[in-house]
């Protein structure tokens, strides 16, 4: 089998040379596409987040079925099933993380104004009727994706590429406040 091939880093990724892993924790609840758990699974692999949970009917990296869109990023991102969502977010808040719910609720606040508190735990929640009650409760900040057309929403995997890829932006500049080096 060919050596994969070797991509050149670009100077403008030695501003993301510092960071090890993204110290964020995804959470899915009721996802019920592989295709998008396996987009997750993907994203979460590109940004190095430290883990995804699945919770409810979300399917797990051990699913053969997830591999098609994951492309083996399910193998390289740590997952864990947990029984209870709200559970597993009371023993991620006592171990110092802030609980984001990814939801367009009447508290939200616009991802772009919001200004998290390392480490995070994002939470998804099902493609149609979004994160539980239940769950939404535990949670310290509801963050909304600001959508300007008719749908007002996402794809779920598609949100969850946008919320990650705007944490990465904002450790980044967390870590190198001043002097970050141009990309472009």
């Amino acid at each position: 089998m060919p050596d994969p091939p070797v991509y050149q880093a670009t100077t403008g990724a030695t501003a993301y040379a510092g960071i090890d892993r993204l110290p964020v924790i995804v959470l899915l609840e009721g996802i019920r596409s592989l295709y998008n758990v396996g987009s997750f699974f993907r994203t979460a692999d590109a940004v190095r987040v430290q883990q995804i949970l699945l919770a409810g009917i979300t399917a797990g990296s051990d699913d053969p079925r997830i591999a098609k869109t994951a492309l083996g990023a399910e193998q390289s991102v740590p997952s864990q099933r947990c029984a209870d969502a709200a559970t597993a977010l009371v023993t991620l808040r006592s171990r110092g993380y802030q609980l984001a719910a990814v939801e367009t609720s009447l508290c939200a606040i616009d991802l772009f104004d919001w200004q998290p508190a390392f480490p995070v735990c994002l939470v998804f929640g099902h493609e149609v009727d979004g994160v539980t009650q239940s769950v939404l409760e535990c949670c310290d900040v509801h963050v909304r994706i600001p959508t300007l057309g008719m749908k007002q929403s996402l794809n779920v995997a598609t949100a969850g590429g946008v919320v990650l890829y705007e944490l990465l932006r904002k450790y980044r500049r967390m870590l190198s406040p001043a002097g970050l080096p141009s990309s472009g």
